[in-house]
């Protein structure tokens, strides 16, 4: 058994490893970051001169991060769904804000959340004084081409904020207009992969010059695949800000429980679930004929993959068994579900997936409610975020703004 000193030194290493992190407190102890890391990892006993040499250089420090993470408020904006709410939202954030201009993405929004705050509309037309303050900003923007044209002689004439001259007319700078204006602690930003390589990188560019020196926050980005928390290929890139630098990690981005398959999402014709039932046969437990391809359809798109497959191209549709990872749920599957076909067997055509199906593929919970027309509900899932992903995102941003609160509280009572 452990005793009680050696434990609480060893969470109060822990605690100083995330502070200040881990190669600082090796160098300071003398010791290599592999020693300490077994020490945290309670791989090997602390030694009972840990304790006095952890006094001598940090003095008295608390023995634990407080848990903080449930006063966290944050601003939803080009809101969707309210995918991202939802990951944020299961990390202990408050949403205090929300911006969303489809009618009919409101519709399901409102629908699913609590929100004791007005919807608003064309971020265009939102003033930041309206805006509450908040910790995080949350934004999936869409990405839009920069016109950078004048903007050297704008520069020259000495003219602030450099970013309202390099973004103006673009959704990017409603996002930067408000994290100037409202500074929060932090920001979650989303979007497509292809934002990286947009215009030659020169759009990315911009943003990451305007994040980090027109509005100076400390940056991490990265393009995520969604495939290793849902059985589905989608990468999208996310830029994670915060006022102070901190140890980001991106190999803690996992799921805390993966959905591997995409038999695992789809409707079961033995044992349907009340989320099932408006999109089977309730007495044959089968998927809807509606959602089977008609023999027209199938016959056309397998007419235009074998003309591609000739011509040497990788176009066509993408058929899955329940073992199989789909393709990427995109805003247009409602026009043909080519992307991703369910197989019903070498005999009979395939079908595309309900709304219900996308909505798990999207990491969404039965409980989600789907307000809207199929139409409209593929839409909304393409066009969303995949919940999980966001969620462990939030997860670790809540566990930095706790590090850095407590930080900020120790400097003013010193």
């Amino acid at each position: 058994m452990k005793s009680e000193p050696s434990a609480a030194t060893r969470q109060r290493l822990t605690t100083l490893a995330k502070l200040h992190g881990t190669r600082e407190v090796a160098q300071v102890l003398g010791h290599s970051t592999r020693t300490i890391e077994r020490w945290i990892a309670d791989a090997t006993p602390v030694p009972a001169l840990l304790a006095p040499a952890l006094d001598s250089f940090y003095g008295v420090w608390p023995t634990e991060v407080p848990d903080t993470s449930g006063s966290y408020r944050f601003v939803d904006l080009f809101a969707g769904i309210g995918g991202i709410r939802l990951g944020l939202e299961r990390a202990g954030a408050e949403c205090v804000f929300t911006s969303e201009w489809d009618k009919f993405a409101v519709k399901t929004y409102m629908a699913n959340h609590d929100s004791r705050h007005q919807v608003l509309g064309d971020i265009n037309s939102v003033d930041a004084a309206d805006v509450p303050d908040h910790d995080i900003l949350a934004a999936g923007f869409p990405c839009q081409p920069f016109s950078l044209a004048g903007v050297s002689k704008k520069n020259s004439l000495g003219r602030d904020h450099g970013f309202l001259d390099k973004t103006q007319g673009t959704l990017f700078f409603n996002v930067a207009e408000l994290i100037d204006k409202k500074r929060p602690k932090a920001f979650l930003l989303e979007n497509v992969k292809n934002l990286i390589s947009h215009d030659k990188g020169r759009t990315f560019a911009v943003i990451k010059e305007v994040l980090e020196k027109d509005l100076g926050y400390s940056i991490q980005y990265k393009v995520v695949d969604a495939k290793g928390f849902v059985p589905q290929h989608r990468e999208r890139i996310y830029i994670i800000g915060f006022e102070s630098s901190v140890e980001w990690d991106w190999s803690l981005i996992e799921p805390h429980k993966r959905i591997g398959e995409v038999g695992q999402i789809l409707h079961s014709e033995y044992n349907p679930l009340e989320a099932d039932l408006p999109y089977i046969d309730t007495d044959s437990g089968a998927v809807a004929d509606r959602y089977v391809l008609s023999d027209k359809l199938w016959s056309y798109l397998q007419r235009y993959a074998e003309k591609h497959r000739l011509a040497g191209n990788g176009f066509g549709y993408g058929l899955v068994e329940p073992g199989n990872t789909t393709r990427t749920l995109s805003a247009r599957y409602h026009k043909d579900g080519s992307e991703i076909l369910v197989s019903r067997g070498p005999r009979d055509n395939p079908r595309r997936l309900t709304p219900r199906e996308c909505a798990r593929l999207m990491g969404f919970p039965d409980t989600f409610r789907i307000p809207v027309s199929d139409t409209q509900a593929y839409r909304q899932f393409g066009n969303s975020v995949v919940v999980p992903v966001i969620e462990s995102l939030a997860t670790q941003m809540v566990q930095h703004l706790d590090i850095l609160t407590m930080k900020n509280g120790l400097a003013e009572a010193s």
